[in-house]
């Protein structure tokens, strides 16, 4: 089945003015679907990392990190996936662009394996866990002693490969035990990169 997505205006301006309409047209017909495979919901299954991307009504943009055991991206079905939402710093940077703008990326890379990735985009929601857990009885109960407080909700748009062309090889070592889901600011990373030595950027209004 042909791919839905033509591209932006940005994209279609762009391919038109460097020669490259021919080469965008065969990714968007061949590789970009508008529903999970099985091959991309068996690899969704092996990730333990991903990272998000949204953007407030203003267009503001912001890129998080998400990891957990395997499969902690829960696909539901083909055409939506959702992933938890712990006790963190208290700011939601993420959710509150959520909030105000639906629409997300996700981008997964096997850097062990296959080297290889997957975007998804689509547009997401804000679900209390005891709702979730309600709506979809095979959700995960906790993940390193962490139990989620909400989860995000993403209904797919389109989802395609990312090339392994400049995938790093990456070998798993092993680390120090963590203390998941601290205040423990040393424990947090501290102020690695010593951001209160400087005067803070925020004014008040």
């Amino acid at each position: 089945m042909p791919g839905i997505r033509n591209g932006s205006d940005g994209e279609r301006e762009l391919q038109e003015r460097y020669g490259t309409e021919d080469r965008a047209q065969r990714f968007y017909s061949d590789q970009v679907r508008d529903r999970l495979n099985t091959h991309m919901i068996d690899f969704i299954g092996r990730m333990d990392m991903a990272f998000i991307a949204t953007a407030d009504k203003h267009g503001e943009c912001d890129a998080s990190f998400r990891a957990g055991n395997p499969g902690f991206l829960h696909v539901i079905d083909d055409r939506t996936v959702a992933y938890p939402e712990y006790r963190g710093n208290g700011v939601m940077a993420s959710l509150g662009n959520v909030l105000e703008n639906p629409h997300v990326g996700i981008l997964m890379i096997d850097f062990v394996r296959d080297l290889i990735g997957l975007h998804i985009n689509g547009t997401a929601r804000i679900v209390d866990d005891a709702l979730m857990r309600r709506c979809v009885p095979d959700l995960p109960v906790e993940s390193r002693g962490r139990v989620p407080e909400r989860w995000v909700v993403v209904d797919v748009v389109e989802a395609y490969i990312h090339c392994r062309k400049h995938i790093p090889h990456l070998v798993p070592a092993q680390r120090e035990a963590r203390q998941w889901g601290t205040d423990n600011m040393r424990a947090k990373g501290g102020d690695y990169f010593r951001s209160k030595e400087e005067p803070s950027a925020l004014v008040e209004s």
